[in-house]
């Protein structure tokens, strides 16, 4: 009888003790402003990775985009980040100048994405046409020290122009900056996005627009392998009847190095996988491709990405 109680006892202490939860996985994703492409994006992501990690909490930030993403995730505040590669490539230099206080080594790389394109519009009415001709004139260059922004800065140097060589500059999103335009608060928004950017899909459906050519010479004197010559080609926008020369931009998705590499694995093979998907999310996403998955890539993969791509025999073992 003492034996039997002692064993009751027992299976009741067992029947009472509450085992540990396990941690509860999040997966945050940094994006960009509502009106760019990151945004569009980082939801078709969310998407994607909600069926493949069915217990991981999935969510998407809007933020400030390459500087301010890279920040954060290198400070434990998201999983996953869309960035500039020249932006990233910075952050890895720890470039003050550019918003990095430090070397940011935690960072990760997943896989290059779509480019970015350096779109730079006025109004049909306003005569500017070159570059020269915006001097002197009212600029929104992007969020300061946003991706957008640092491009601003060297497709003008490259050009023999400076901040000062203009009447106003101002330090605005995507919408804003092109809801000033089209009100004629300013004479030219710069913005580097995807095409087809939503924010600049809207203003040429309201007003006559032009785009500015920057040209391949131009592209050169900037001086960093990051940007290449692109061209946003004709009926891209309302009104834009003719092929138009830019600079364009890689963009890479990237992480940190202290997700794990079960989880890494398991988002980029869920992504190309699933790549129709992004598609649906944005036409942008039409450029990624898995051949071109690890080129250019300025910072070390993380090894759950290395993983994936030695099964697809992108990297060869």
């Amino acid at each position: 009888m003492r034996s039997l109680n002692l064993r009751w006892l027992m299976a009741a202490v067992l029947a009472l003790t509450v085992l540990p939860a396990a941690a509860e996985q999040f997966i945050n994703i940094l994006t960009g402003g509502t009106s760019g492409i990151y945004y569009p994006l980082g939801i078709g992501l969310s998407n994607v990775w909600g069926k493949a990690l069915p217990d991981a909490k999935i969510s998407v930030q809007a933020t400030k985009a390459s500087v301010e993403n890279l920040n954060l995730l290198e400070a434990g505040r998201g999983e996953a980040a869309l960035t500039l590669g020249d932006s990233l490539s910075l952050a890895w230099a720890g470039d003050k100048d550019a918003g990095y206080e430090k070397p940011l080594h935690d960072l990760r790389g997943i896989s290059a994405m779509h480019a970015n394109y350096v779109q730079i519009v006025a109004r049909a009415d306003s005569g500017i046409r070159t570059l020269a001709d915006i001097k002197g004139k009212r600029v929104s260059v992007g969020a300061a020290k946003s991706g957008t922004e640092l491009n601003a800065r060297a497709v003008f140097a490259a050009a023999g122009l400076k901040y000062s060589d203009f009447s106003k500059v101002e330090y605005l999103p995507y919408k804003q900056s092109a809801d000033l335009l089209q009100n004629r608060q300013i004479d030219v928004t710069l913005q580097s996005a995807g095409l087809g950017n939503p924010a600049l899909r809207d203003l040429a459906n309201s007003v006559d627009v032009v785009f500015i050519p920057i040209p391949p010479e131009v592209i050169a004197k900037i001086g960093d392998k990051a940007y290449a010559d692109g061209v946003i080609p004709a009926n891209t926008y309302k009104g834009q009847d003719a092929d138009v020369p830019v600079a364009k931009i890689e963009n890479f998705l990237v992480t940190r190095k202290g997700v794990s590499e079960d989880t890494v694995y398991r988002m980029t093979k869920a992504m190309y996988e699933n790549l129709d998907q992004l598609v649906a999310a944005h036409a942008a996403a039409k450029s990624i491709k898995l051949d071109n998955a690890i080129a250019g890539m300025p910072i070390p993969l993380h090894p759950g990405a290395e993983k994936y791509y030695r099964e697809a025999g992108l990297i060869k073992k």
